[in-house]
């Protein structure tokens, strides 16, 4: 349940729903698995997966969904096989070349007949709507997979205005300061980033396992690169990875959040659920603040 890779958008509208209104809303939505010609499925599922039925998991005004997808797995070889037997029927059976539209027209008629026998493979995607902050987090590694989830819900709901997360100041120049200089009292940068030219398909190092505040470092940030991504702890209580975009990766809440979720009581899945999506949902909501103070603040214009 934990999240691992963050997207972060600002609802600009007030939320006012309850679960229980939104798991009405998004019954109509419910995933069901492909059917017939069906190349993929999307759909809401329970974030408590088979210990619960209800779409929307609520926990101190936090309200995770899960959307899951559900594809066809058709490979190219099989296909390809398919096209090239039917093909060497014809032209053995009829004495003549099969043209290029006819091929095509095999290759339509070969993924009618394969896709309703074809396996399937599935995945959830998990995030959650904090009304009280405006904030929706989706655990997502990229932002096209977030529009996906962001998509659904709209046509769940008729409408749903929310916006990528903005600051004031380019994040890419407080990295880069932090690194040239001293990053705030409660952030530590680790050993890990990524330093780009400042300039259209401009060149790019991946730095890992080296102290930042070496020459070599410098040196690269004196020529006038600048830091796309960053590796950084914050109140050693969680590290990520922050990228320029305002994405966040590989998140990792650490040893004093854990201890304090293996010491909560949880007597069952559901629970422990609970339990750990509530110190989640609290950890973000006094790191993500912070975050954005120190890159100037929301920018809301």
């Amino acid at each position: 349940m934990w999240f691992r890779n963050l997207q972060i958008y600002q609802l600009t509208d007030t939320f006012t729903l309850s679960a229980e209104e939104l798991h009405e809303t998004f019954q109509e939505n419910a995933f069901k698995p492909c059917q017939g010609l069906d190349k993929h499925r999307i759909g809401w599922t329970s974030p408590l997966g088979k210990h619960g039925e209800q779409l929307v998991h609520s926990t101190n005004g936090c309200l995770m969904v899960c959307m899951r997808r559900e594809d066809r797995i058709l490979p190219a070889s099989v296909v390809r096989d398919a096209i090239e037997e039917k093909v060497d029927e014809i032209e053995a059976k009829e004495s003549r070349t099969v043209g290029r539209k006819e091929k095509s027209d095999i290759k339509e008629e070969v993924i009618v007949d394969l896709l309703p026998r074809a396996f399937t493979k599935s995945n959830r995607s998990y995030a959650y709507i904090d009304p009280k902050n405006n904030w929706v987090i989706l655990n997502c590694p990229t932002s096209n997979k977030a529009e996906e989830i962001l998509t659904l819900i709209r046509d769940s709901l008729g409408s749903f205005k929310v916006r990528p997360l903005a600051v004031k100041n380019a994040p890419s120049a407080i990295m880069t300061d932090w690194i040239k200089n001293k990053a705030p009292a409660d952030v530590e940068v680790t050993d890990e980033c990524e330093l780009k030219e400042p300039v259209e398909n401009g060149g790019v190092i991946r730095i890992r396992g080296v102290d930042l505040g070496s020459d070599e470092v410098q040196q690269h940030l004196k020529s006038g690169k600048i830091a796309s991504k960053l590796a950084i702890e914050w109140q050693q209580r969680l590290s990520c990875v922050l990228v320029e975009d305002l994405s966040i990766k590989r998140l990792k809440f650490m040893d004093l959040v854990m201890e304090e979720a293996g010491d909560t009581a949880a007597d069952d899945e559901v629970m422990r659920f609970d339990a750990d999506f509530a110190l989640m949902s609290l950890e973000l909501s006094r790191f993500i603040p912070v975050l954005c103070e120190y890159l100037g603040g929301v920018d809301n214009s």
